[in-house]
């Protein structure tokens, strides 16, 4: 087969979640298919990393597709001529854009629908694109591909998709994600917060990531349990709003709060796998990368009992409600204090993981690319 793949976010360094989705699954599926070729259409000069295997042709094609307006000439007039000139088996977009018109099948991986639900945590202008172009990105991909059962019955009910046209691609997690020496979560501890304990989060600081209430539940939790355990957020303040802002600044413990920014792979391996437990707790989400993060290194998890993440934490998680700042301080009192608790959840996480690869995702991912290919 010759396949098409949008892959405008494989950019060095600069990964995100569905940038690891496509990263994880696009280096297994050219190595595993030597046979089919691949061309990965970037929107920018490609870093030599991302160029994964010889059956890859990297094409540049322009503008950089960063802003609403880009990001419909760059599918709509660059990928669609593209397209229209190559006729290929397939488009494979892993960030769920697709060109409207043109005849060839897309396979469009769409992650979750937050921006429908919660339409004000997104900038006005990248909402509206969103809510105008996604439910269109639905109903014209020939199959759409999601990463859980949630997100799947969500964009059945919102979009009106039929059941038969949706595939679940489960994520994976990094297997260089392991449990690490007792020396090493003592640098650790000793180079991020003095070496003291510390709940962990991990992600952007997007608005459904719920941080307002991490840090208003962790200084109540401090209020409640005196203690030298810390907050260490790790992540990019792109989406760091003025309300955050004023959260933050009336916090009895801020001085507690540690933000590191973005960190190194290496950096951050050490960090989640050193931590006292994972406190990540969305109001909304696809699947939850993190979580499997914390149990391959067996650290236990915090996360909402609500959307994609009770599907993917299992048994293996204590469950909060993410709109209560008592029941995140409670569950962390839990995780600080009750040992017990800590080793059953830790036990189970080491069970639950095995149920997550990027090989499996790579694999479920290559199959809708083939019932893709063969849609009539």
């Amino acid at each position: 087969m010759e396949i098409v793949v949008n892959t405008r976010l494989l950019i060095k360094d600069k990964l995100d979640g569905i940038g690891w989705f496509t990263y994880e699954t696009l280096k297994r599926i050219t190595q595993n298919h030597p046979d089919d070729h691949f061309v990965f259409a970037f929107d920018r000069d490609p870093h030599p990393d991302m160029v994964f295997a010889d059956n890859i042709t990297p094409l540049v094609l322009g503008p950089q597709a960063r802003h609403p307006v880009l990001f419909w000439i760059w599918f709509e007039f660059s990928i669609g001529r593209l397209l229209g000139d190559m006729k290929p088996d397939v488009f494979l977009s892993p960030d769920g854009y697709i060109p409207l018109h043109g005849k060839t099948k897309k396979l469009a991986v769409i992650h979750d629908l937050n921006f429908a639900h919660y339409p004000k945590d997104v900038p006005w202008v990248v909402r509206t694109y969103y809510n105008h172009f996604f439910p269109k990105f639905a109903s014209q991909a020939t199959r759409i591909a999601t990463v859980s059962d949630f997100s799947k019955d969500d964009i059945q009910k919102t979009y009106g998709i039929a059941d038969s046209k949706i595939d679940v691609v489960y994520n994976g997690c990094d297997t260089a994600y392991q449990p690490v020496s007792e020396a090493t979560h003592a640098a650790t501890k000793a180079l991020y917060t003095h070496s003291c304990p510390y709940f962990l989060f991990v992600g952007s600081l997007h608005p459904r990531k719920n941080i307002g209430r991490l840090l208003q539940a962790f200084s109540l939790f401090r209020e409640k349990n005196p203690s030298q355990v810390k907050l260490l957020i790790v992540g990019h303040r792109y989406w760091w709003t003025s309300e955050l802002q004023n959260i933050f600044e009336t916090l009895p413990f801020k001085d507690e709060v540690i933000f590191t920014g973005r960190l190194k792979q290496e950096e951050l391996y050490a960090v989640t796998a050193s931590a006292l437990a994972l406190t990540y707790i969305p109001y909304f989400e696809g699947f939850g990368i993190p979580i499997l993060e914390a149990m391959n290194t067996d650290v236990p998890v915090l996360t909402s009992a609500i959307t994609s993440l009770p599907e993917v934490a299992g048994n293996a998680a204590l469950l909060v409600d993410p709109f209560s700042l008592e029941s995140i301080s409670t569950g962390m009192q839990v995780l600080a204090t009750d040992e017990a608790k800590r080793k059953q959840l830790i036990e189970a996480g080491r069970i639950r993981k095995q149920e997550f690869s990027w090989d499996r995702t790579a694999g479920l991912l290559w199959d809708s690319i083939v019932r893709t290919a063969e849609q009539c």
